[in-house]
């Protein structure tokens, strides 16, 4: 709906929030506008194991930022153990849909740039010139050393474990650079940063680096591995600056 994924849930919500949690996921790796659960037709009574995993859902909008994810409950109790949750608190609640399509819409976007790569040794260095180029035009530019490290070990990670056509993404919002690169090399069940296959030092390179990294599988079988890293815009220096040097006397 208007580039917002909604996500209609049925029967008693212990059944079903793994799969909820599970089709969240998908549904972010996408990179829709947002993501609203449509709770509407859950029946009550749902368990406080059931809603601790539901309000577990936030994490991915805690390590995922730019993209909202709403749930629209018209439970009462389920939506004040959702706000109160440590997690739940990422998470836009809402009574009704509409609510939360209208939460969701009125979220800042972010700023996106995308670029496709073949699975070519030249494509690495091809992803830092990409990378430099954009956050320079953000004023972003101190960023570049890091972010160009990141992206460079997160493609060269796709090249030799998937070989297949590279998607790299650049996002920035809310004082955090997203840097998602999606491939067509499968996305191993519960794969998480810690387990993400980067060669050599890769992996405790860009784990330094970044604020969060992890995976995501996507619809089509495919993976898409991502790093956020911070990324607040630099303060613009107020009129020339003053020099330091003592002023000799007349």
């Amino acid at each position: 709906m208007g580039q917002v994924v909604v996500l209609e849930v049925a029967g008693l919500l212990g059944d079903v929030v793994e799969d909820l949690d599970r089709a969240i996921k998908l549904a972010l790796a996408e990179g829709p506008r947002g993501v609203v659960c449509d709770l509407s037709a859950v029946l009550e009574g749902a368990g406080a194991d059931a809603v601790d995993l539901l309000a577990s859902a936030g994490r991915h909008v805690r390590d995922w930022p730019g993209i909202p994810v709403a749930v629209a409950c018209p439970d009462p109790l389920v939506r004040a153990a959702l706000t109160a949750h440590p997690l739940g608190v990422h998470l836009v609640v809402t009574e009704s849909v509409l609510e939360g399509l209208a939460a969701v819409r009125s979220t800042p976007i972010p700023d996106v740039e995308h670029l496709r790569l073949a699975p070519r040794p030249s494509s690495s260095r091809a992803s830092q010139d990409f990378i430099a180029r954009i956050l320079r035009s953000w004023g972003l530019g101190p960023l570049i050393p890091s972010a160009s490290l990141v992206v460079s070990e997160l493609v060269s990670n796709s090249m030799i474990h998937a070989g297949t056509e590279i998607d790299l993404q650049v996002a920035w919002n809310l004082g955090a650079l997203h840097l998602t690169v999606r491939d067509q090399g499968p996305c191993l069940k519960r794969q998480r940063y810690s387990e993400l296959d980067l060669h050599g030092r890769g992996l405790s390179i860009v784990a330094d680096l970044a604020r969060a990294l992890g995976a995501l599988p996507t619809a089509d079988g495919g993976k898409v591995v991502w790093a956020v890293l911070d990324a607040a815009r630099p303060r613009p220096q107020k009129g020339p600056r003053r020099s330091r040097l003592p002023i000799a006397a007349h």
